[in-house]
């Protein structure tokens, strides 16, 4: 079958593969290597398992983000309580509620009883 060259060559994978990485979007991965999302759309429509490898790619800076603190927390006080600020909310985020569990409404709680309450 006689048609147009495909430009995903193997370089083309490997700049896609390189801008990726770097958690860039399918666009600018496009533009790092130099073809259009039309191409990349194309290749995968025709290579199903390139979408996901694609989706695993992307979050390689995550990963290696998440790998410098973990292994930087051991060592780091300040960084470990802002860690878990974040991952362990209940127990030792300084942000003070203002609302019931699931956003609803706290009970008011009276701290001097019932103000309106007459006093004989």
């Amino acid at each position: 079958m006689a048609g147009r060259p495909t430009v995903m060559t193997e370089k083309t994978l490997a700049l896609l593969k390189e801008a990726f990485e770097w958690g860039c979007p399918d666009i600018e991965a496009c533009l790092h290597a130099e073809i259009s999302q039309d191409a990349l759309y194309d290749y995968q429509r025709a290579h199903p398992e390139y979408s996901k490898y694609k989706e695993q790619l992307k979050k390689t800076p995550s990963f290696k983000a998440r790998k410098t603190v973990v292994k930087e927390v051991e060592t780091n006080a300040e960084l470990a309580m802002k860690y878990l600020e974040r991952k362990e909310k209940g127990e030792f985020s300084p942000r003070s509620e203002h609302t019931g569990a699931d956003g609803k409404d706290l009970l008011p709680t009276p701290i001097l009883g019932n103000l309106n309450e007459k006093k004989e």
